[in-house]
């Protein structure tokens, strides 16, 4: 099972501004757009990254992360299998939500092209 603390490396005690730290740091390295040469991996940890993020950057989801785990978040603690699954958001979604509709990565491509010319 996926720890999202440990996703994140952050200590469980973590506060929302390290969870946030950190989020941002992972987040920037692992997006899809960055890691073109390995773009199935990085994509596959990017939403893993912003699941986490997700769930640990909200005090009621993470309370019940805390308490029972991710089958907390399905409302299907202790009630067998099945029932609705918790459902994320796109990762990019969070992604551009956390930095405000702006593309972090657009001053790198600008240097990069006048760089190359």
């Amino acid at each position: 099972m996926v720890d999202y603390y440990q996703v994140l490396g952050v200590q469980r005690e973590a506060s929302p501004d390290d969870i946030k730290k950190a989020y941002r740091k992972l987040a920037l390295r692992w997006h899809p757009d960055k890691n073109p040469d390995n773009k199935i991996e990085a994509e596959r940890k990017f939403k893993e990254l912003s699941e986490a993020y997700e769930v640990l950057s909200d005090a009621n989801k993470r309370s019940l992360y805390d308490r029972y785990g991710k089958e907390g978040l399905t409302g299907n603690r202790g009630r067998g299998k099945g029932g609705d699954p918790f459902s994320f958001r796109n990762p990019e979604d969070v992604f551009r939500e956390f930095f405000g509709g702006s593309d972090p990565f657009a001053d790198f491509f600008v240097f990069w092209i006048v760089l190359c010319f």
